[in-house]
C-alpha cells in the first residue's frame, strides 16, 4: 500500500476545444478525469486514437491548460511552478514522444539534443552539463562517439535512446511516454521497453505510459487506466484489468486483440 503523497494527482480535469470552421459545438477532449501516479510507478493510459490520452498527457507536461480541474505535482499545481530551474514542471516532468524520426531536431548533433533541457532550464555549469551528457549516453546504452552524429546517421532504436537520454537530463521525477515504441519493430520495442524498466528501477522515475497496445501495457505497467471518449472508464492493477475487465469498452479492446503477445526477451541470461 502506498503511503504519503502521490507524485502526480490529476483532479477532475476537463479540456474543451473551441469550435472552429464548420464545427458548431466545442470538442470535449477530456471529461472529468482523475488519476494518481506514485513515485517509481508505471501507470499505463490505454485507449484508441481520439480517446483523449495525448491531450491529458499534454496537461501533465504543462503544455495544455485544463479548462477545469487541477494537475498537481508533489501537491503543487503545475501552473504554479516556476518557469525555469530544477523545480519547474519542465524539469520535473519530461516527455518521450512516439516517433523518433520526427521528435529530434535533424540539424542538431546528439550531444546538443541531450544537453538542451539542461540549457533551457539553466541547470548546472557548462562543464557539469557536458559531464551529464556523457553520463546519459552511457546510461541509455549509446557509445559516446555517437555524440557528434546527427539523427539521420542513427537507427530508430538509437534515436529513441537519444530521446530518452534527453528526457532524463534534468533528472525528472516523471516521464510522460506517449506511444514511445509504436514506430519501432518488435525486437527494438523490447529493447526500449527493457531500457525504460531498468531506468525506472535504477533511478526511481515514474512513467505515465500512453499506449493503445495491450501487449506493451502488459509488459511494462503496474496499473492501467482505460480511457474512452475523454473519460476513465476503468482502472486498476494492470494484470487484473487485462485478465478480468469490468467495463464493456475494456472488453471490446481485448476482443479486438484476442491474443496479447508477450514481448521478445532481449536480456542476456
Amino acid at each position: 500500500m502506498n503511503t504519503g503523497m502521490p507524485l502526480l494527482s490529476v483532479e477532475d480535469v476537463e479540456v474543451r476545444f473551441k469550435a472552429r470552421g464548420r464545427r458548431r459545438t466545442d470538442v470535449q477532449a477530456v471529461d472529468g478525469v482523475s488519476l494518481e501516479i506514485w513515485p517509481g510507478e508505471v501507470l499505463a493510459l490505454v485507449g484508441e486514437s481520439g480517446s483523449g490520452k495525448t491531450t491529458l498527457g499534454r496537461c501533465v507536461l504543462g503544455l495544455q491548460q485544463p479548462t477545469a480541474g487541477n494537475v498537481l505535482l508533489d501537491g503543487v499545481p503545475v501552473a504554479d511552478r516556476p518557469a525555469r530551474g530544477d523545480q519547474s514542471v519542465h524539469a520535473l516532468v519530461q516527455p518521450v514522444f512516439q516517433d523518433p524520426y520526427s521528435s529530434l531536431d535533424p540539424r542538431w548533433p546528439v550531444r546538443r539534443t541531450i544537453r538542451e533541457p539542461l540549457d533551457a532550464q539553466g541547470i548546472g555549469t557548462p562543464a557539469e552539463r557536458d559531464a551529464r551528457v556523457a553520463e546519459l549516453l552511457d546510461q541509455v546504452g549509446l557509445s559516446r562517439a555517437l555524440g557528434d552524429r546527427r539523427p539521420a546517421a542513427l537507427s530508430g532504436g538509437q534515436r529513441q535512446r537519444v530521446a530518452i537520454a534527453a528526457a532524463l537530463a534534468p533528472s525528472p521525477r516523471l516521464i510522460v511516454a506517449d506511444e514511445p515504441v509504436s514506430a519501432l519493430d518488435m525486437l527494438v520495442q523490447a529493447q526500449i521497453l527493457n531500457l525504460l524498466d531498468d531506468l525506472r528501477r535504477d533511478l526511481g522515475v515514474a512513467l505515465l505510459f500512453i499506449s493503445h497496445d495491450l501487449g506493451v501495457v502488459r509488459h511494462v505497467a503496474d496499473r492501467a487506466a482505460v480511457m474512452y471518449r475523454g473519460r476513465i472508464v476503468e482502472q486498476g492493477i494492470a494484470g487484473e484489468v487485462l485478465e478480468h475487465p469490468e467495463d464493456e469498452y475494456t472488453r471490446a479492446l481485448l476482443d479486438a486483440h484476442p491474443t496479447v503477445p508477450s514481448m521478445p526477451s532481449t536480456r542476456r541470461p
